[in-house]
């Protein structure tokens, strides 16, 4: 899953990154509202974590601009994120479409389970618990499972299979993976998707019983199914 980060300190930002990172969470940061407010216009993305005081335009007028946009994009979740915590600009963040609201200074655990919170709420009544044969995936712990043990995974080969166990029976595009894998800044190309694929096929395969695979389909993509018994 992708997210921006809208944070105009830089060692904060990297550390929210970092952290985000570490969760298997795909993170591409701006530093100005300008920055953020184009990207939005642009790029999809499952959540935007959104200071309020930046430079070239206020956090609250991108919140406002996104919300105004239309179309899927304008549902996007979005986590306030400041150290303006008073009552008034809260209610007025909220009011214009903002999810939740974190206070400077935080730690960086409860930001992260207000992240996990925000996307599970994103996806609706999807199960908590994606499964395709023997391989599970728990959308609170984000961890995968196969044949029972759990599945040692690079954050790439994490996200790409992700992005697939979460859409059973639908193949997606290798651009569709692409967008999901990777930020606007990363330096890779499409070709990269296909190692990674290759990646997870040898770690699936290892246990034939699990009965998961991922299917290349010309010119669409690539599906996740089980293995016919």
């Amino acid at each position: 899953m992708r997210i921006l980060l809208v944070e105009d300190h830089a060692e904060l930002s990297h550390w929210v990154a970092k952290a985000l990172r570490d969760a298997r969470l795909t993170v591409e940061c701006a530093s100005t509202g300008a920055d953020a407010d184009a990207l939005l216009h642009t790029q999809d993305y499952a959540l935007v974590i959104l200071d309020l005081t930046l430079p070239k335009m206020d956090g609250l007028d991108v919140l406002r601009r996104l919300r105004a946009r239309g179309g899927a994009r304008a549902s996007t979740p979005v986590l306030i994120l400041t150290a303006r915590g008073g009552l008034e600009e809260r209610v007025q963040g909220l009011n214009l479409g903002a999810d939740d609201y974190l206070a400077k200074p935080f730690e960086l655990a409860e930001l992260e389970a207000r992240v996990k919170a925000l996307l599970r709420r994103r996806s609706g009544n999807e199960a908590l618990v994606h499964r395709c044969g023997e391989l599970s995936f728990d959308t609170v712990s984000r961890m995968f499972h196969y044949c029972g043990e759990p599945l040692a995974l690079t954050p790439r080969e994490h996200a790409v299979l992700e992005a697939l166990i979460a859409r059973p029976g639908r193949a997606l595009s290798k651009e569709k993976l692409f967008d999901e894998v990777f930020a606007l800044v990363d330096d890779a190309n499409l070709d990269a998707i296909e190692l990674y694929i290759h990646r997870i096929r040898k770690k699936l395969e290892r246990r034939p019983e699990g009965k998961a695979a991922i299917v290349t389909l010309r010119g669409i993509g690539y599906l996740l199914q089980e293995k016919p018994a």
